[in-house]
């Protein structure tokens, strides 16, 4: 295994590992304005939310890694402290790479990256229209991590409105995953597209009390075949199947598993679970795994 001590490798390399390794990671596309009024555009993918209630938001503007110098979106904050967090989703994702070219201080990116201004209700900076969901925050405070290249400034926001297009909503008005078709940022020149197979449900264990990986049989535990993910999804069940929905399950698959072997078992039940009918998959484990 490759081991770093961040304190003996150069700022650019730590940059690399950090952002190949923290990944993906939603990105921020902040909209500023200085105190002439002069709007600003620029993706940061130092940020996430943090808290409901308040709803609160932070990026991170670092340090340029190569000059040490401050972004502009961290110089307009200073001035004015709002921010419009703009979601970025695929339709966008050139664009806003533009957006983040490093052009001179008054630049209009919304002009050089082609997109529109959208008025905001609270606070000055303006919205882009093309994002599928935008968040108005006041800045509530901002902590400087140091001065030197490389440094990040949390932007700490309190997000005051919310506005998200209708186009990206489900029936029950919620956002739909693969309607809005978000992207994220990797390690180097690499994005990650969220939507169609890229992603995928994992049932919270909060309403029940799962039986825990250590309490399934050792035959299924040290399985060849089933994966840690597997054993998770069986560790997540909160009872087995009784003895006697075990005999029923095997009654009425008896022509269906003829003959089968453990292995061909294992195989089985790592398909339900591939497809989330964890209960079948237990049965058939249970029935026909041993």
């Amino acid at each position: 295994m490759l081991s770093i001590d961040p304190k003996e490798v150069s700022t650019a390399v730590l940059h690399s590992y950090l952002l190949g390794a923290v990944a993906p990671r939603p990105i921020a596309f902040a909209s500023t304005i200085d105190k002439e009024g002069n709007p600003n555009l620029a993706p940061f993918s130092f940020f996430n939310v943090f808290s409901a209630n308040p709803p609160i938001a932070i990026f991170s503007p670092a340090r340029s890694g190569r000059t040490g110098i401050t972004k502009h979106t961290y110089d307009n904050i200073k001035e004015v402290p709002e921010v419009v967090i703009n979601v970025v989703n695929y339709n966008m994702v050139q664009q806003v790479s533009l957006a983040s070219t490093e052009y001179p201080k008054g630049t209009n990116e919304f002009t050089k990256a082609g997109f529109t201004q959208l008025a905001s209700e609270k606070v000055k900076p303006f919205r882009v229209k093309e994002s599928p969901a935008q968040l108005e925050c006041i800045v509530k405070q901002v902590i400087e991590l140091g001065d030197k290249g490389g440094a990040g400034n949390l932007i700490i926001c309190e997000v005051v409105m919310i506005h998200v297009n209708e186009n990206v909503l489900d029936a029950n008005k919620q956002i739909d995953p693969n309607k809005i078709d978000l992207v994220a940022r990797m390690g180097g020149n690499w994005y990650s597209r969220t939507n169609g197979d890229a992603i995928f449900e994992v049932a919270k264990p909060l309403l029940n009390l799962g039986i825990g990986v250590d309490q399934i049989p050792a035959f299924i535990r040290n399985s060849s075949i089933l994966t840690g993910n597997n054993l998770g999804q069986l560790g997540n069940t909160e009872k087995l199947p009784t003895g006697i929905e075990i005999e029923e399950f095997k009654n009425a698959s008896a022509s269906t598993f003829k003959n089968i072997t453990t292995e061909n078992a294992h195989l089985e039940a790592k398909k339900l679970l591939d497809t989330n009918n964890v209960e079948n998959a237990w049965k058939v484990l249970l029935s026909f795994g041993q």
